[in-house]
């Protein structure tokens, strides 16, 4: 059963809530404010977290921020009575997965909640979503290359390729095997193709100085990090 972890400090809006989640097959702890659910998320496991940005004692961003100390992949959906562009933009640099404006139709927070489930579940729940490369950030589900103001968004070929060298890294990643599995064919076309993107990546790497993408002569190429 997916488990939820939900911070919200409106008694009323909280019980209803968890009601609905759990008739929808939910299991769903409440909390009333930031630091009691910042308690429980270290107590617990969750696959998501619904967190109320206004809260007492502990607000949801900061809430997010220490959940993201804790665990960079579980995803995390913000609820709110504002709409101000600057809070949106400052959920998604935390590392918000959505965001829904009070007041909201439960079968719309249904809707995203089993959307978001549906892109993060793998074949294997211990795959990495997020690579550290030095100072930037890599977040697979959203194809961004982060840090700070800088951010890279990726095209899929971009990002599939930069996540194989970091499930690689510090190894050599052979040539033919890199492009049999991102482009399923070693041809000579989709080499150079590989080339072009590498050297994107390489680009988008340019000012971290501890992260490099080597060629190793006649096998392949090694990310170093």
């Amino acid at each position: 059963m997916t488990k939820i972890l939900l911070a919200e400090d409106d008694e009323n809006l909280g019980e209803l809530l968890k009601n609905y989640l759990n008739a929808k097959s939910f299991e769903t702890d409440l909390f009333d404010n930031g630091e009691v659910a910042f308690e429980g998320f270290r107590g617990g496991r969750y696959d998501l977290c619904i967190i109320d940005v206004m809260m007492p004692i502990k607000d949801g961003f900061t809430l997010a921020q220490e959940i993201r100390t804790k665990n960079k992949q579980v995803p995390i959906i913000f609820l709110t009575a504002r709409s101000m562009k600057d809070d949106v933009l400052e959920g998604f640099k935390i590392g918000a997965d959505d965001y829904i404006t009070k007041p909201f139709d439960m079968d719309e927070l249904l809707f995203r909640i089993e959307a978001i489930l549906r892109r993060v579940k793998t074949d294997d729940p211990f795959t990495p979503q997020f690579y550290t490369l030095g100072k930037y950030t890599f977040d697979v589900q959203k194809q961004l290359l982060q840090h700070g103001d800088i951010s890279h968004k990726l095209t899929t070929k971009e990002s599939e390729l930069l996540k194989l060298f970091c499930d690689n890294a510090n190894r050599v990643l052979e040539r033919n095997y890199a492009l049999r599995t991102i482009w399923d064919d070693d041809n000579y076309f989709n080499a150079r193709s590989m080339d072009v993107y590498i050297t994107k990546l390489r680009k988008y790497l340019k000012d971290e100085p501890s992260v490099e993408i080597l060629n190793v002569h006649g096998k392949g190429f090694k990310l170093v990090k």
